[in-house]
């Protein structure tokens, strides 16, 4: 039988390898394309097939394998690419812990600073923080508008000098 004969023959048998196809991959395009690549295969192989035997069956060993080995190449890239996804993971793990750890060891110096200032100057400043207007510190502590604002920038300069390790 020649190529062309050859080629008539397994035409005939396409629609059966589709169906075949789209059981093992549950999905058109993919059956399209496992077909495709089982028909190259057996156009390039065409002179193992031993005429006299069942074609159809050459035909199904052929793309079980195909679709074997193909899922096999997938399963490698997405073996890749979990681990990538979890070198990644573990990163961002590693970088949150060095964050964290930061940001302890930073508010541990604010604390300090902020304990080290005069309780008359830092009792406004939280207050302040906390979203308090001049105004409303002034009447809460009992003292003038000015008295707040100077103990506020007092506590800030106080801060400022304690921190200075952390300003870039």
């Amino acid at each position: 039988m020649d190529q062309s004969e050859f080629s008539h023959t397994i035409s005939k048998h396409s629609k059966h390898l589709y169906d075949h196809a789209f059981k093992f991959t549950k999905d058109e395009d993919d059956a399209k394309d496992l077909v495709q690549e089982t028909l190259m295969k057996v156009m390039r192989f065409c002179n193992n097939f031993d005429e006299g035997t069942n074609l159809r069956g050459w035909l199904y060993v052929i793309m079980k394998n195909t679709f074997i080995n193909d899922f096999r190449k997938n399963a490698k890239k997405k073996d890749l690419i979990t681990t990538d996804d979890e070198i990644s993971d573990a990163n961002l793990t590693k970088s949150a812990a060095t964050n964290t750890a930061n940001t302890t060891f930073a508010m541990e110096d604010i604390n300090r600073a902020m304990a080290s200032i005069k309780p008359e100057y830092s009792i406004p400043f939280q207050l302040y923080f906390e979203g308090y207007k001049y105004e409303e510190i002034s009447e809460q502590l009992d003292i003038p508008l000015g008295t707040v604002k100077t103990h506020i920038h007092q506590a800030r300069h106080g801060l400022q000098k304690y921190l200075a390790l952390y300003r870039k």
